[in-house]
Protein backbone atom coordinates (compact mmCIF):
# COMPACT_ATOMS: atom_id res chain seq x y z
CA UNK A 1 0.00 0.00 0.00
CA UNK A 2 1.41 3.51 -0.93
CA UNK A 3 2.15 6.13 1.38
CA UNK A 4 -0.23 9.24 0.72
CA UNK A 5 1.95 12.45 -0.28
CA UNK A 6 2.27 15.26 2.65
CA UNK A 7 1.53 18.44 1.37
CA UNK A 8 4.11 21.07 1.80
CA UNK A 9 2.77 23.90 4.46
CA UNK A 10 2.96 27.58 2.73
CA UNK A 11 5.96 29.35 2.65
CA UNK A 12 4.55 32.74 3.99
CA UNK A 13 3.79 30.66 7.54
CA UNK A 14 7.19 28.93 7.67
CA UNK A 15 8.55 32.71 7.68
CA UNK A 16 6.61 33.85 10.89
CA UNK A 17 6.56 30.83 12.93
CA UNK A 18 8.41 32.33 15.51
CA UNK A 19 7.11 35.31 15.82
CA UNK A 20 3.63 33.47 15.35
CA UNK A 21 3.05 29.90 14.96
CA UNK A 22 -0.75 29.44 15.87
CA UNK A 23 -1.65 29.89 11.60
CA UNK A 24 1.54 26.98 10.77
CA UNK A 25 -0.28 25.40 13.62
CA UNK A 26 -3.89 25.45 12.39
CA UNK A 27 -2.50 24.18 9.14
CA UNK A 28 -0.43 21.22 10.02
CA UNK A 29 -3.95 20.01 12.27
CA UNK A 30 -6.21 20.33 9.23
CA UNK A 31 -3.67 19.41 6.60
CA UNK A 32 -0.89 17.56 7.71
CA UNK A 33 -1.14 16.50 11.02
CA UNK A 34 1.63 14.13 11.33
CA UNK A 35 4.55 16.06 9.29
CA UNK A 36 8.01 15.09 8.18
CA UNK A 37 10.58 17.65 7.81
CA UNK A 38 13.31 15.75 5.50
CA UNK A 39 16.97 17.76 5.52
CA UNK A 40 19.62 16.48 4.26
CA UNK A 41 22.12 14.73 6.43
CA UNK A 42 19.73 15.26 9.27
CA UNK A 43 17.45 12.71 10.98
CA UNK A 44 13.59 12.88 10.15
CA UNK A 45 11.93 15.25 12.56
CA UNK A 46 7.92 14.34 12.31
CA UNK A 47 5.62 17.16 13.61
CA UNK A 48 2.59 15.92 15.32
CA UNK A 49 -0.44 18.78 15.91
CA UNK A 50 -3.06 17.43 16.71
CA UNK A 51 -4.28 17.10 20.90
CA UNK A 52 -5.26 13.05 21.40
CA UNK A 53 -2.08 12.07 18.96
CA UNK A 54 0.25 14.54 21.37
CA UNK A 55 -1.29 13.33 24.41
CA UNK A 56 -1.74 9.63 23.36
CA UNK A 57 2.33 9.77 22.18
CA UNK A 58 3.27 11.80 25.60
CA UNK A 59 2.69 8.28 27.20
CA UNK A 60 3.71 6.26 24.34
CA UNK A 61 6.23 3.23 24.78
CA UNK A 62 7.59 3.00 21.77
CA UNK A 63 8.67 6.54 22.10
CA UNK A 64 12.34 6.82 23.62
CA UNK A 65 13.90 9.94 25.33
CA UNK A 66 17.66 8.60 25.08
CA UNK A 67 19.44 10.99 22.23
CA UNK A 68 21.69 8.61 21.95
CA UNK A 69 19.21 6.25 19.60
CA UNK A 70 19.81 9.05 17.07
CA UNK A 71 23.22 8.99 15.54
CA UNK A 72 24.95 12.48 15.08
CA UNK A 73 22.40 14.36 17.17
CA UNK A 74 23.31 16.34 20.29
CA UNK A 75 20.53 17.63 22.02
CA UNK A 76 22.51 20.13 24.03
CA UNK A 77 25.42 21.60 25.73
CA UNK A 78 28.61 18.68 25.58
CA UNK A 79 28.49 16.58 28.92
CA UNK A 80 25.45 18.19 30.46
CA UNK A 81 22.72 15.81 28.33
CA UNK A 82 22.50 13.02 31.17
CA UNK A 83 19.20 13.46 32.95
CA UNK A 84 16.02 13.19 33.43
CA UNK A 85 14.23 14.58 30.63
CA UNK A 86 16.85 12.50 28.37
CA UNK A 87 16.66 9.17 30.21
CA UNK A 88 14.11 6.01 29.29
CA UNK A 89 13.14 3.48 32.57
CA UNK A 90 14.60 2.55 35.08
CA UNK A 91 16.90 5.83 34.96
CA UNK A 92 14.36 8.12 34.46
CA UNK A 93 12.79 6.93 37.27
CA UNK A 94 15.62 6.61 39.50
CA UNK A 95 16.86 10.69 38.64
CA UNK A 96 13.39 11.92 39.03
CA UNK A 97 12.98 10.12 42.53
CA UNK A 98 16.09 12.27 43.55
CA UNK A 99 14.67 15.53 42.25
CA UNK A 100 11.04 14.96 43.24
CA UNK A 101 11.36 15.72 46.98
CA UNK A 102 11.75 19.38 46.45
CA UNK A 103 8.82 19.69 44.31
CA UNK A 104 5.90 18.09 46.20
CA UNK A 105 3.26 20.84 46.24
CA UNK A 106 2.99 20.86 50.19
CA UNK A 107 6.91 22.19 50.03
CA UNK A 108 6.13 24.10 47.12
CA UNK A 109 3.33 26.24 48.85
CA UNK A 110 5.62 26.92 51.52
CA UNK A 111 7.21 29.28 49.02
CA UNK A 112 4.40 31.77 48.53
CA UNK A 113 5.04 34.70 51.22
CA UNK A 114 8.72 34.37 49.76
CA UNK A 115 7.44 34.85 46.19
CA UNK A 116 5.41 37.49 47.10
CA UNK A 117 7.85 39.29 49.00
CA UNK A 118 10.54 38.79 46.06
CA UNK A 119 7.96 40.03 43.81
CA UNK A 120 6.99 43.12 45.51
CA UNK A 121 10.82 43.63 46.20
CA UNK A 122 11.18 44.23 42.38
CA UNK A 123 8.45 45.68 41.50
CA UNK A 124 9.51 48.53 44.25
CA UNK A 125 12.36 49.05 42.05
CA UNK A 126 10.00 50.09 38.98
CA UNK A 127 7.19 51.69 40.62
CA UNK A 128 7.96 54.81 39.58
CA UNK A 129 9.09 54.10 36.28
CA UNK A 130 7.39 54.82 32.96
CA UNK A 131 9.14 52.90 31.07
CA UNK A 132 9.69 48.85 32.06
CA UNK A 133 10.25 45.85 30.25
CA UNK A 134 8.77 42.83 31.53
CA UNK A 135 10.95 40.20 31.55
CA UNK A 136 14.23 41.92 32.57
CA UNK A 137 12.86 43.99 35.06
CA UNK A 138 10.59 41.39 36.38
CA UNK A 139 10.20 37.79 34.92
CA UNK A 140 13.74 36.91 34.61
CA UNK A 141 14.49 38.41 38.09
CA UNK A 142 11.61 36.63 39.72
CA UNK A 143 11.87 33.15 38.42
CA UNK A 144 15.12 32.64 38.81
CA UNK A 145 15.71 34.15 42.42
CA UNK A 146 13.36 31.20 43.18
CA UNK A 147 14.73 27.82 41.25
CA UNK A 148 18.36 29.49 43.15
CA UNK A 149 16.19 29.24 46.64
CA UNK A 150 15.41 25.87 45.65
CA UNK A 151 18.29 24.55 44.51
CA UNK A 152 20.47 26.59 46.96
CA UNK A 153 22.33 28.72 44.91
CA UNK A 154 24.31 31.56 46.53
CA UNK A 155 22.72 35.01 46.51
CA UNK A 156 26.28 35.79 44.58
CA UNK A 157 25.18 33.93 41.51
CA UNK A 158 21.90 35.33 41.64
CA UNK A 159 22.60 37.60 38.59
CA UNK A 160 22.12 38.41 35.24
CA UNK A 161 25.19 37.05 34.21
CA UNK A 162 24.65 33.78 35.21
CA UNK A 163 20.93 34.11 33.32
CA UNK A 164 23.00 35.31 30.19
CA UNK A 165 25.21 32.71 30.28
CA UNK A 166 22.22 29.86 30.89
CA UNK A 167 20.30 31.51 28.36
CA UNK A 168 22.72 31.07 26.07
CA UNK A 169 23.41 27.53 25.57
CA UNK A 170 19.79 27.31 24.28
CA UNK A 171 19.34 30.97 22.03
CA UNK A 172 22.76 31.80 21.68
CA UNK A 173 23.31 35.75 21.26
CA UNK A 174 25.22 37.61 18.20
CA UNK A 175 28.52 37.49 18.81
CA UNK A 176 28.89 35.51 21.54
CA UNK A 177 31.05 32.49 21.26
CA UNK A 178 29.17 29.00 21.68
CA UNK A 179 32.71 27.07 22.67
CA UNK A 180 33.15 29.72 25.42
CA UNK A 181 29.52 30.07 26.76
CA UNK A 182 29.65 26.23 27.33
CA UNK A 183 33.00 26.70 29.08
CA UNK A 184 31.37 29.39 31.32
CA UNK A 185 28.87 27.62 31.69
CA UNK A 186 30.32 24.21 33.08
CA UNK A 187 33.22 26.29 35.52
CA UNK A 188 29.69 27.43 36.83
CA UNK A 189 28.35 24.33 37.19
CA UNK A 190 32.18 23.22 38.72
CA UNK A 191 31.38 25.94 40.87
CA UNK A 192 28.45 25.24 42.58
CA UNK A 193 29.04 21.84 42.97
CA UNK A 194 32.08 22.51 44.72
CA UNK A 195 30.68 24.79 47.05
CA UNK A 196 28.28 22.32 48.26
CA UNK A 197 31.45 19.51 48.39
CA UNK A 198 33.03 22.18 50.80
CA UNK A 199 29.91 22.31 53.09
CA UNK A 200 28.18 25.21 51.53
CA UNK A 201 24.94 23.96 52.19
CA UNK A 202 21.92 26.66 53.21
CA UNK A 203 19.43 25.77 55.87
CA UNK A 204 15.77 24.90 54.01
CA UNK A 205 15.34 23.47 50.85
CA UNK A 206 18.78 23.21 48.95
CA UNK A 207 17.94 20.88 46.69
CA UNK A 208 21.68 20.92 44.85
CA UNK A 209 23.42 19.88 48.11
CA UNK A 210 21.12 17.01 48.61
CA UNK A 211 21.44 15.74 45.00
CA UNK A 212 25.82 16.14 45.70
CA UNK A 213 25.13 14.29 48.80
CA UNK A 214 23.44 11.44 47.11
CA UNK A 215 26.37 11.32 44.53
CA UNK A 216 29.07 11.42 46.88
CA UNK A 217 27.27 8.90 49.77
CA UNK A 218 25.45 6.34 47.91
CA UNK A 219 26.62 6.90 44.57
CA UNK A 220 22.86 7.14 43.56
CA UNK A 221 23.85 9.39 40.84
CA UNK A 222 27.18 9.98 38.78
CA UNK A 223 28.93 13.00 38.41
CA UNK A 224 27.85 13.76 34.83
CA UNK A 225 24.03 12.98 35.69
CA UNK A 226 24.65 15.66 38.64
CA UNK A 227 26.15 18.60 36.51
CA UNK A 228 23.47 17.50 34.02
CA UNK A 229 20.63 17.90 36.46
CA UNK A 230 21.97 21.11 37.88
CA UNK A 231 21.90 22.63 34.24
CA UNK A 232 18.47 21.34 33.62
CA UNK A 233 16.73 22.37 36.71
CA UNK A 234 18.86 25.87 36.91
CA UNK A 235 17.69 26.60 33.21
CA UNK A 236 14.26 24.64 32.65
CA UNK A 237 12.99 25.83 36.38
CA UNK A 238 13.67 29.76 35.19
CA UNK A 239 13.39 29.67 31.34
CA UNK A 240 9.55 28.40 31.82
CA UNK A 241 7.85 30.16 34.34
CA UNK A 242 9.57 33.45 32.97
CA UNK A 243 8.00 32.71 29.65
CA UNK A 244 4.34 32.16 30.91
CA UNK A 245 4.36 35.23 33.06
CA UNK A 246 5.78 37.15 29.53
CA UNK A 247 3.71 35.62 27.21
CA UNK A 248 0.72 35.81 29.95
CA UNK A 249 1.27 39.81 30.60
CA UNK A 250 1.39 39.83 26.27
CA UNK A 251 -1.91 37.94 26.09
CA UNK A 252 -3.69 39.98 28.14
CA UNK A 253 -2.37 43.08 26.88
CA UNK A 254 -3.91 41.80 23.63
CA UNK A 255 -7.20 41.11 24.92
CA UNK A 256 -7.73 44.15 27.19
CA UNK A 257 -11.24 42.60 28.09
CA UNK A 258 -9.84 39.76 29.60
CA UNK A 259 -7.25 41.72 31.63
CA UNK A 260 -10.28 43.92 32.94
CA UNK A 261 -11.86 40.86 34.70
CA UNK A 262 -8.65 40.30 36.38
CA UNK A 263 -8.35 43.66 37.84
CA UNK A 264 -11.62 44.81 38.43
CA UNK A 265 -13.52 44.40 41.71
CA UNK A 266 -14.81 40.99 41.14
CA UNK A 267 -11.62 39.32 40.41
CA UNK A 268 -10.74 36.75 43.24
CA UNK A 269 -8.31 33.91 43.64
CA UNK A 270 -10.08 31.44 41.88
CA UNK A 271 -10.60 33.57 38.63
CA UNK A 272 -6.71 34.07 38.96
CA UNK A 273 -6.11 30.31 39.29
CA UNK A 274 -8.09 29.28 36.24
CA UNK A 275 -6.65 32.02 34.37
CA UNK A 276 -3.52 31.20 35.13
CA UNK A 277 -4.47 27.44 33.12
CA UNK A 278 -5.64 29.71 30.38
CA UNK A 279 -2.54 31.82 29.98
CA UNK A 280 -0.51 28.44 30.14
CA UNK A 281 -3.08 26.83 26.96
CA UNK A 282 -3.11 29.99 25.15
CA UNK A 283 0.31 30.61 24.62
CA UNK A 284 1.99 27.87 25.72
CA UNK A 285 5.73 28.26 27.67
CA UNK A 286 6.96 25.49 26.22
CA UNK A 287 5.89 25.16 22.38
CA UNK A 288 7.67 21.37 21.49
CA UNK A 289 7.70 18.67 23.88
CA UNK A 290 11.23 17.31 24.96
CA UNK A 291 12.99 15.08 22.62
CA UNK A 292 11.59 12.00 21.80
CA UNK A 293 12.67 9.40 19.14
CA UNK A 294 10.67 6.62 17.80
CA UNK A 295 12.64 2.98 19.40
CA UNK A 296 9.93 1.13 17.07
CA UNK A 297 7.65 1.99 13.86
CA UNK A 298 5.05 3.83 14.28
CA UNK A 299 1.92 4.44 11.97
CA UNK A 300 -0.20 7.39 12.16
CA UNK A 301 -2.41 8.81 9.55
CA UNK A 302 -1.14 7.02 6.78
CA UNK A 303 2.24 8.00 7.77
CA UNK A 304 5.59 5.35 8.79
CA UNK A 305 7.59 6.85 11.58
CA UNK A 306 10.56 4.86 11.39
CA UNK A 307 12.89 3.74 13.75
CA UNK A 308 15.14 6.54 14.86
CA UNK A 309 12.94 9.59 13.84
CA UNK A 310 12.89 12.15 16.20
CA UNK A 311 9.22 12.61 16.85
CA UNK A 312 8.40 16.27 17.98
CA UNK A 313 5.23 16.54 20.10
CA UNK A 314 3.39 20.20 19.20
CA UNK A 315 2.22 21.21 22.65
CA UNK A 316 1.29 24.67 21.49
CA UNK A 317 -0.77 23.52 18.83
CA UNK A 318 -2.42 20.70 20.70
CA UNK A 319 -3.18 22.99 23.23
CA UNK A 320 -5.24 25.11 20.51
CA UNK A 321 -6.72 22.32 18.67
CA UNK A 322 -10.40 23.53 17.72
CA UNK A 323 -11.27 19.70 18.33
CA UNK A 324 -10.16 20.01 22.17
CA UNK A 325 -11.04 23.37 23.31
CA UNK A 326 -13.69 25.03 21.60
CA UNK A 327 -13.05 28.75 20.45
CA UNK A 328 -9.68 27.53 21.11
CA UNK A 329 -8.13 30.76 19.63
CA UNK A 330 -10.03 33.03 22.11
CA UNK A 331 -8.89 33.95 25.44
CA UNK A 332 -11.20 33.20 27.79
CA UNK A 333 -9.64 33.63 31.69
CA UNK A 334 -12.80 31.37 32.95
CA UNK A 335 -12.26 28.56 30.84
CA UNK A 336 -13.38 25.53 32.45
CA UNK A 337 -12.74 22.02 31.81
CA UNK A 338 -8.95 23.37 30.68
CA UNK A 339 -7.14 20.02 30.01
CA UNK A 340 -4.26 21.63 28.20
CA UNK A 341 -0.89 19.93 27.52
CA UNK A 342 1.40 22.85 28.73
CA UNK A 343 3.27 20.61 31.66
CA UNK A 344 3.04 17.18 29.43
CA UNK A 345 1.13 14.47 30.70
CA UNK A 346 2.79 10.63 31.61
CA UNK A 347 5.91 10.20 33.36
CA UNK A 348 7.55 12.82 32.03
CA UNK A 349 5.05 15.28 33.50
CA UNK A 350 6.84 18.56 34.20
CA UNK A 351 8.12 17.80 38.03
CA UNK A 352 8.13 22.08 38.54
CA UNK A 353 4.49 22.43 37.68
CA UNK A 354 3.30 23.00 41.02
CA UNK A 355 6.02 25.91 41.39
CA UNK A 356 5.53 27.24 38.04
CA UNK A 357 1.81 27.62 39.22
CA UNK A 358 2.26 28.95 41.97
CA UNK A 359 4.62 31.92 40.89
CA UNK A 360 1.92 32.58 38.39
CA UNK A 361 -1.19 33.01 40.58
CA UNK A 362 0.98 34.97 43.03
CA UNK A 363 2.99 37.49 41.01
CA UNK A 364 0.83 37.61 38.07
CA UNK A 365 -2.10 39.69 39.93
CA UNK A 366 1.03 41.73 41.58
CA UNK A 367 2.34 42.48 38.42
CA UNK A 368 -1.07 43.74 36.94
CA UNK A 369 -1.97 45.76 40.26
CA UNK A 370 1.21 47.34 41.28
CA UNK A 371 1.92 48.23 36.97
CA UNK A 372 -1.50 49.96 36.68
CA UNK A 373 -2.71 50.75 33.17
CA UNK A 374 -0.04 50.13 30.52
CA UNK A 375 0.64 49.36 26.59
CA UNK A 376 3.00 47.93 24.45
CA UNK A 377 5.98 50.48 23.78
CA UNK A 378 6.30 48.64 20.34
CA UNK A 379 3.75 47.22 17.88
CA UNK A 380 3.12 43.30 18.98
CA UNK A 381 4.52 42.49 15.77
CA UNK A 382 8.14 43.45 16.64
CA UNK A 383 8.74 42.24 19.90
CA UNK A 384 11.43 39.98 19.85
CA UNK A 385 11.13 36.28 20.21
CA UNK A 386 13.92 33.74 21.51
CA UNK A 387 14.73 31.29 18.36
CA UNK A 388 14.38 28.30 20.56
CA UNK A 389 12.95 24.74 19.58
CA UNK A 390 11.30 23.76 22.31
CA UNK A 391 10.45 27.29 24.28
CA UNK A 392 8.27 30.00 23.47
CA UNK A 393 9.13 32.57 25.14
CA UNK A 394 9.72 36.75 24.93
CA UNK A 395 13.61 37.88 24.74
CA UNK A 396 11.78 41.77 26.02
CA UNK A 397 8.38 42.99 26.70
CA UNK A 398 8.89 46.46 27.02
CA UNK A 399 5.62 48.76 28.15
CA UNK A 400 4.75 52.02 29.48
CA UNK A 401 2.41 53.53 31.37
CA UNK A 402 -0.90 55.06 30.27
Amino acid sequence: MSVPAVPSPPPDLLAVRVQDPYPYFTWLRRHAPAHPDRRPGRPTVWQISRYDDVRALLTDGRLSKDPGRVPGYVPGPAGLNRHLVHADPPDHTRLRTLVNAAFVPRRIAQLEPFIADTANRLLDRIEQHTHVDVIADFAAPLTFRMICAILGVPGELDNAATRDTLMATIAPAPGLDPARVEGDLHALLDMLIAGKRAGGERNGVDLLGALVRASDDSGAMSEEELRSTAYLLLLVGHDTTMNLIGNGILALLRNPGQAARLTGPQAGPDLFTTAVEELLRYDSPVRDATFRCAAEPISLHGQLIGVGDIVSLLIGSANRDEARFPDADRLDASRTPNDHLAFGHGPHFCIGAALARLEGTVALPLLLRRLGPVALAKPAGELPWRPTRVMRGLAALPVVRT
